[in-house]
């Protein structure tokens, strides 16, 4: 069996790759099984430096390793070296941070000492898409490591290119051997991963159906599990929102990585009293959107990742269309090779419409009318995904409100697009999946929080 990646500009073959047999899989867990065993024992300092080492790695060949995004997914090459950038920026924050992040805590008990510690799992089974090829994998595996776990990833199977380079990264930056691997194996093969009695836990990003699966397996192996999964963020434009701002904001929100990310913007709920000059506006800063060769630096919406992703786009185009929206710009396929499909608004998107109920993963906006705020709230949080969402006002502690008390997400961004941050917590809640990455809460998400009672 093999892994092959295409170029989704063009349909050719980039590389291929010799899938792992179960048994090569097994002793790489019993490898990372046996560097976790002195690795745990490192002080923070010492695992920061191999960590910080990474991260003038991921800057110094950032072009490089955009480059072969844009080959395996179709990623545009400023995008691409912006992600390198912040995989260095987390490497740096838990270097510096997670001694803080996972110090003792000293409780008063009736004991004469008692406090809580943080002790890391063992070795955790990264499962990773390819949407964010190299920050998916950083984000998890930057506090993971500094929490002084092992891992081992397995990456999308049309990035394998990608999973070789992360590994890769690591070993340059003096980390233990097999601290981190890569697991050159396809979807069928997870289970067995999580079977092995040495792997502690997994994390996932991806599909709901992926989650669900992964969940599953590990739940009944009783083996903890994190799942980022998918997102319909809804973007609130209210009637006193500044029209210029939230036609920038939401595009940005829109055709960042091509559309093809779970906190992109996807439904926009207008307040009608200003849908139509919002709809102008927004369609003009669509159609400047540069779609072109991800090579070039100029471009700022690649092809899609692959032909079958991009026929399910226009699937729920077409749906949503046959069910009364209106398409306003683009919503349909380019003549040509490769997975192209350029930036598209409806409007008149209502709930039962595939645009509306499905995740959709591509630059398509769906827009959504809404009487007032209460019900652009109401729509807001009629979806079955709860990652994240925005709120356009003037009025910014009307915006906050909002943002902190009624829309059902884990994250809203007031006045901007959304977007990770390694200082923050990211996940989301409903089907978008449960727990977190990034800040204090991702790095405990993989440790044994251990009560210690001294009489």
């Amino acid at each position: 069996m093999s892994i092959q990646s295409i170029n989704p500009a063009n349909g050719e073959a980039v590389a291929t790759y010799d899938e792992m047999t179960s048994q090569h899989v097994a002793g790489i867990v019993n490898s990372a099984h046996a560097a976790f065993n002195e690795w745990r024992h490192a002080s923070y300092a010492d695992r920061a430096v191999p960590m910080r080492k990474a991260a003038e790695i991921l800057r110094k060949d950032a072009r490089d390793f955009a480059q072969l995004m844009a080959r395996e997914m179709g990623k545009p090459v400023r995008d691409g070296i912006a992600e390198a950038n912040k995989c260095a920026v987390a490497c740096d924050y838990f270097a510096g941070n997670a001694a803080k992040f996972l110090a003792r805590e000293a409780v008063a008990t009736d004991a004469r000492t008692s406090f809580v510690t943080f002790n890391p799992l063992g070795v955790v089974l990264a499962v990773m898409p390819w949407n964010f090829p190299f920050w998916q994998v950083f984000r998890f595996a930057a506090p993971g490591l500094m929490a002084g776990n092992a891992a081992v990833l397995k990456h999308a199977s049309n990035v394998p290119g990608c999973a070789i380079a992360i590994e890769d990264v690591f070993r340059r930056a003096g980390f233990p051997e097999n601290v981190f691997r890569t697991l050159m194996i396809g979807s069928k093969a997870v289970d067995a991963v999580i079977e092995h009695p040495l792997v502690r836990a997994v994390t996932l990003t991806g599909s709901g159906p992926a989650g669900r699966a992964i969940a599953a397996k590990a739940g009944q192996l009783l083996k903890k599990t994190v799942l980022e999964l998918g997102g319909s963020d809804p973007y609130l434009v209210l009637e006193d929102a500044d029209l210029g701002v939230a036609a920038d904001v939401c595009t940005k929100a829109r055709i960042v990585n091509s559309g093809q990310s779970c906190i992109a913007g996807k439904r926009f709920i207008v307040v009608e009293a200003v849908r139509e000059e919002f709809e102008r506006r927004f369609v003009a800063r669509m159609a400047a959107s540069k779609m072109g060769d991800p090579l070039d630096e100029s471009t700022q919406i690649g092809p899609q990742a692959r032909t079958d992703l991009r026929d399910t786009l226009q699937r729920q185009v077409d749906q949503s269309l046959a069910k009364g929206a209106r398409c306003l710009l683009g919503g349909s396929i380019p003549d040509g090779p490769g997975a192209w499909y350029p930036a598209s608004v409806l409007t008149d998107v209502r709930p039962g419409m595939p645009a509306f109920d499905e995740e959709t993963f591509g630059p398509v906006a769906a827009i959504v009318p809404a009487r007032d705020e209460a019900e652009a709230v109401t729509l807001a949080n009629a979806s079955v995904f709860g990652l994240g969402g925005g709120v356009i006002t003037r009025d910014v502690a009307r915006g906050e409100r909002i943002a902190a008390d009624l829309i059902e997400s884990g994250c809203v961004f007031v006045n901007d697009a959304v977007r990770s941050d390694a200082r923050l917590p990211f996940g989301g809640i409903k089907e978008s999946g449960y727990g977190r990455e990034l800040a204090s809460f991702g790095i405990r998400e993989f440790v044994n929080i251990k009560t210690v009672w001294v009489a």
